[in-house]
């Protein structure tokens, strides 16, 4: 199952993401949703003393930030390059 956070939910009724992007973040996930593979796109595993493992998923300009639990996809941040790593770096 994937799961969006709030905020993610506002950006894209607010229009900070542009629908392409969306579209293509939401094909990604559901294909890693079927699969299980996190092979399949560029994702990779972010570094730092978190709780949890997160991970990234890179679509061109833009950054989903996500993490996996119980085989759910919980995407709490998507947004530019730039903006992604500030909070996460």
């Amino acid at each position: 199952m994937i799961y969006y956070e709030k905020d993610v939910q506002k950006s894209i009724k607010k229009g900070d993401i542009p629908k392409q992007t969306i579209k293509l973040f939401h094909h990604a996930f559901q294909s890693l949703d079927l699969t299980k593979d996190l092979n399949l796109f560029d994702i990779k595993k972010l570094k730092g003393n978190f709780k949890r493992d997160y991970f990234r998923l890179r679509k061109g300009k833009y950054r989903a930030i996500f993490y996996i639990d119980s085989n759910d996809f919980y995407i709490i941040y998507i947004g530019k390059r730039d903006e992604v790593y500030e909070s996460w770096v």
